[in-house]
């Protein structure tokens, strides 16, 4: 019988919409060591479809497609989807996806929740979450450490310096020729 899941791919699995699949596929293969297991190709030299794995995770992946409503984070200017990847080095990871092209968007640091974390935006406008689980915590113990973790946050962010307000310049007047003194008449002779 089949089953109702492909081989190698989970319930619920990723699927990006790029501005470049071949360029994205080269990339994530760079930085996170992605092994491409196909791709098919539409008009024009597109792929309309592509498979990737990442760890034990399928991601599969297209070209944008806007007739089709397949629209990358590129035309949106942005995304307000983070994907996570869990890697045995995060640190190292993360390095590897700066030198491919990734821009770092929050620094590598040890979580309250036990995980070492950081992000990085991929050149096509995806964020990647990037972490190494370090330790198991009990639900209590990372409410415990969350609530110290977010108190130190508000206190930092409370003891920046406050931006003074710009004041807004007056509208320049525009500038008036002098007025010119009234010349006494000369006085002419008559005869």
């Amino acid at each position: 019988m089949v089953s109702y899941v492909p081989e190698g791919t989970h319930t619920v699995t990723p699927h990006l919409i790029v501005k470049g699949a071949a360029k994205a596929i080269d990339f994530y293969a760079k930085a996170f060591g992605a092994r491409e297991h196909y791709r098919m190709h539409g008009p024009g030299g597109t792929i309309v479809h592509a498979e990737i794995q990442i760890g034990d995770s399928i991601v599969y992946l297209a070209d944008e497609y806007l007739p089709m409503g397949a629209k990358s984070p590129k035309t949106f200017g942005g995304s307000p989807v983070t994907i996570h990847l869990y890697v045995p080095e995060a640190d190292q990871t993360v390095a590897q996806a700066v030198a491919a092209g990734a821009k770092p968007t929050m620094p590598m640091m040890d979580m309250f929740w036990g995980d070492r974390y950081g992000q990085v935006d991929d050149p096509f406008g995806h964020r990647w979450s990037i972490a190494t689980h370090k330790e198991d915590l009990s639900p209590a113990e990372m409410e415990k450490r969350g609530a110290i973790a977010m108190a130190e946050m508000a206190a930092a962010a409370a003891a920046k310096p406050k931006p003074k307000p710009r004041r807004k310049k007056a509208a320049a007047k525009p500038k008036r020729k002098p007025a010119r003194k009234p010349q006494a008449k000369k006085k002419t002779r008559r005869r």
